[in-house]
């Protein structure tokens, strides 16, 4: 169950404490509240807008983008990259002990309600903290993982969370602020990365116009987490799929192509052979699952 502790969060104005309150009266609602009186109000759909000041300058993923990726996560196409994750983040949950994860770039929270879900069945109290800058893939995971706390704010901004307060950080196809996660975690804590491999996706790119992925992205990815991270472990994931021209226009579209891209052109370039008698396409990802450990002979 979730833990009754208030989750490890800290005031983006001040850096104070934020803590969880329940306002009650006519219009009952959720509120984040510091020491110094800054207030957080939730939105309607059950998460905290933290993007304070100019907010971000970040394109957030669209009403359409989300609603694309949501579907074809509901459809399970990516559920054994998602049973890895979890396996990953279960690892270093020790049963009876309380456990806090931050999910960086939740999206649409499918990948989160895995990981929590094999949690609970490890130990009785765990926080969750959910982070996108995108409003329209927050009110999906709200709606998947209402123990969390999701919360709008920019990952290369200072994150609202405390120092060393987290035992597990995922990032799932999301930028990656390596101070900051070195920060949040604890000094054994894990920062558990997914990455696409070259080849992801290929026989879909071609046919979408999506970029290809690098051949030395894994030494890019390394770079940018040294001097806070150094990796301890490695496991790739390859699914293949059978896509209909739906489901491939979905996946095409959830992804950084979604934002110049757009659904209809791609729909329209996977239309399929109408003498071909098997409407679905093989479809090839190819991931990586990264688990760092922070740098430091307490690690």
């Amino acid at each position: 169950m979730p833990s009754s502790a208030p989750p490890p969060l800290r005031c983006p104005l001040c850096g104070d404490h934020l803590k969880v309150a329940n306002i009650t009266g006519e219009a009952a609602h959720r509120s984040l509240m510091c020491g110094a009186a800054h207030s957080f109000d939730a939105a309607r759909q059950g998460y905290f807008n933290l993007l304070v000041g100019k907010g971000t300058v970040f394109e957030a993923d669209s009403a359409d983008m989300v609603a694309a990726r949501f579907n074809f996560l509901a459809a399970g196409h990516y559920r054994p990259l998602a049973d890895a994750v979890s396996a990953a983040v279960v690892a270093r949950v020790l049963p009876g002990s309380p456990f806090t994860v931050l999910d960086s770039g939740t999206g649409t929270g499918h990948y989160l309600r895995i990981v929590l879900d094999d949690v609970r069945r490890v130990t009785g109290e765990y926080t969750a903290v959910a982070l996108d800058i995108s409003k329209f893939a927050l009110r999906r995971s709200a709606r998947l993982n209402p123990e969390a706390v999701n919360l709008a704010c920019d990952v290369w901004q200072q994150l609202p969370v405390a120092d060393a307060a987290v035992d597990v950080v995922t990032v799932i196809f999301a930028p990656r602020n390596a101070a900051e996660f070195a920060r949040v975690l604890r000094p054994d804590g894990r920062l558990v990365v997914v990455t696409p491999r070259a080849g992801h996706l290929g026989s879909l790119a071609t046919r979408t116009g999506m970029l290809a992925i690098e051949d030395e992205k894994d030494a890019r990815l390394a770079e940018s987490l040294g001097g806070h991270f150094v990796p301890e472990s490695s496991r790739d994931v390859d699914i293949h799929m059978r896509l209909t021209p739906g489901e491939m226009a979905d996946l095409a579209f959830m992804g950084p192509a979604g934002h110049h891209l757009d659904r209809a052109a791609i729909a329209a370039r996977l239309d399929r052979d109408p003498d071909k008698p098997d409407p679905t396409s093989a479809v090839d990802a190819l991931f990586r699952i990264t688990v760092f450990r922070p740098v430091g002979p307490a690690a």
